[in-house]
């Protein structure tokens, strides 16, 4: 299954040119990822977001019409976590063959990382946490 979330999470980003995978690790029963909104230049906004975030800013862009709970506009980051955890759910349940069982949690945490020695912060938190997952308080031994 983990193969499965890899594979999608990664081909999620050949299908939408705005986003950017700059950070990611894959643990047991989450990932973390630090997602770029913008060009491929570093130098870019980097953002790890929430729920309802939006990636306006790029002039294609409209401002959301209906704002309604379940709404989540085009091209926002939101509509990119949704797609990435259906896509997966589709693929993991066709391997388990549950149909229509749930995979994911219903929401996400995000974070705009709004300077460099955050996005440093976030970054090096990421690539060392798989190295800390024993000490995670959801680590149960028989998931290994």
């Amino acid at each position: 299954m983990g193969e499965i979330v890899l594979r999608e999470w990664e081909q999620s980003f050949q299908i939408r040119a705005e986003l950017f995978c700059d950070a990611f690790a894959l643990m047991p029963n989450h990932l973390h990822a630090i997602v770029r909104i913008g060009n491929s230049d570093a130098a870019t906004v980097v953002v790890e977001t929430h729920g309802r975030a939006s990636l306006r800013g790029s002039k294609q862009t409209p401002a959301p019409v209906n704002t309604g709970i379940a709404h989540r506009s085009a091209r926002s980051v939101s509509s990119f976590v949704a797609g990435f955890k259906s896509s997966a759910t589709k693929r993991i349940n066709e391997f388990r063959n549950t149909p229509k069982i749930p995979v994911w949690q219903s929401r996400f945490h995000d974070h705009i990382i709004r300077n460099e020695d955050e996005y440093h912060r976030i970054a090096h938190y990421i690539r060392t946490n798989p190295e800390n997952w024993e000490k995670d308080k959801f680590f149960k031994q028989e998931i290994r």
